[in-house]
């Protein structure tokens, strides 16, 4: 039988490690300071992942598209999966790999940002919509496992130290919360 305690233990310990990183540390915060520069100038935050990491897509365009810690105005900011008919029909008619690409070209402007998120880092798809983004100005972070697969081409890599599915994950959504609260609190400052 599995022990919770080893588990939560072992979330702990990524945990830990990322924050013993200061060069990961300092990724964190100039990705955010990326997402807040293109936001400040009119621009978009886009999201892309699969599976789970789709979900934390979604979930972190959600905290910034609608609040994080407090009432202000809402950021541009949107997962690039959330339209079904448009998702199925590119996979269909060009193939799963163009989903994010295609979107992205439709979508996105030089000067915004698009944030992949992979725990492997080599999501097919995903790498497609960062040389997508290369090609027309936009931005890109990328958030993976510890390697950081094919996804180490784009601008800002924030990769967890651990190549364990789960904890990176966790590490994932701690990371863009991270993110959204800095991005939150710089664009609308406490008074």
């Amino acid at each position: 039988m599995t022990s919770i305690d080893n588990i939560i233990k072992d979330s702990i310990a990524v945990k830990q490690l990322i924050l013993n990183d200061k060069a990961l540390i300092e990724k964190i915060n100039k990705a955010a300071e990326m997402c807040v520069e293109s936001l400040k100038k009119g621009g978009k935050i886009h999201f892309c992942g699969n599976g789970g990491s789709a979900s934390d897509a979604q979930h972190l365009a959600a905290e910034l598209s609608g609040r994080f810690y407090y009432d202000r105005a809402p950021l541009n900011a949107e997962a690039l999966h959330v339209n079904t008919s448009y998702l199925t029909a590119v996979a269909n008619d060009y193939s799963f790999e163009m989903v994010y690409a295609r979107m992205l070209e439709a979508s996105a402007k030089k000067g915004d940002v698009l944030v992949g998120i992979s725990t492997s880092g080599n999501s097919a798809n995903i790498v497609k919509a960062i040389e997508k983004a290369k090609e027309m100005g936009v931005k890109t972070i990328a958030m993976t496992g510890e390697s950081g697969g094919k996804m180490k081409c784009c601008d800002i890599l924030l990769n967890v130290p651990s190549q364990c599915t789960p904890r990176i994950q966790e590490s994932h959504i701690m990371i863009g919360h991270i993110i959204c609260e800095i991005i939150e609190a710089t664009m609308f400052p406490k008074k």
